[in-house]
């Protein structure tokens, strides 16, 4: 039998949903432990601070957090993700009941751990759909915000998206973009890296429609186990539309 694709497999679902979901405590019961790097994915749609609040995308949006969180500020929201585990996983969220996960302790041991939506979600201004980034429905239309977090080095042709954002930030929007810089070729080819260090690639490719707003570096972490995590340090960058 073939092997499931990564981002399609039961484990890797739970992992994300307590990555976007869980209380500090559940992900991370160690006092000792960066507890700054939590709440990854509430904190990157922060950094939008345009005016407009019409309508904000969300690419490569996993189980949906992000999402959610745009939707106490936008009048519609549309997450879009490649993994159809993961869009599922966010349209059971989105149903308003308490979602129940194995997150792993050691071994074959789990624990069962129940999430809920944060308090502040207006689900219905929220639309989650499966979709292909380099190749995105000609009908989206254009966003006051593109938001797309750790997506870049997870793509095939990470440019063909690049070439997209103008057309998908409306004139005065802006678009923040989130990545760990981790550029492997199970996911990218060598040959469709960034030549250089990725800021200055992104700056190459975006200049001509957009202005540079700000730089930060934003930590994040995704539990394995009670003992293993992956602690990493995403690239956050906002631009905006020229008019």
């Amino acid at each position: 039998m073939a092997e499931a694709p990564i981002y399609e497999t039961d484990r890797l679902r739970d992992e994300y949903l307590l990555f976007h979901y869980g209380k500090d405590e559940d992900i991370l019961p160690w006092p000792e432990g960066p507890h700054e790097a939590l709440g990854f994915a509430a904190r990157t749609p922060q950094h939008y601070n345009g005016q407009a609040r019409e309508r904000a995308l969300d690419l490569g949006c996993a189980v949906g957090r992000s999402s959610f969180e745009l939707s106490a500020h936008f009048e519609e929201v549309i997450g879009i993700d490649y993994s159809n585990q993961f869009i599922t996983a966010a349209k059971e969220m989105q149903s308003g009941q308490a979602c129940e996960v194995k997150v792993s302790e050691e071994a074959s041991v789990f624990k069962s751990v129940s999430l809920e939506l944060p308090a502040s979600a207006r689900s219905e201004k929220v639309f989650f759909e499966q979709g292909d980034a380099h190749d995105l429905r000609n009908d989206l239309g254009n966003f006051d915000l593109v938001h797309a977090a750790n997506l870049l080095c997870r793509l095939h042709s990470p440019e063909k998206l690049v070439a997209q954002f103008a057309n998908l930030v409306r004139p005065g929007g802006q678009l923040v973009l989130a990545t760990p810089c981790t550029w492997l070729e199970e996911y990218t080819p060598l040959e469709n890296w960034p030549k250089g260090e990725t800021l200055e690639w992104l700056s190459s490719q975006l200049a001509a429609h957009f202005d540079f707003v700000s730089k930060v570096n934003e930590p994040f972490l995704i539990r394995e186990t009670r003992r293993k995590y992956q602690w990493t340090v995403s690239l956050v960058t906002v631009w905006e539309r020229k008019a």
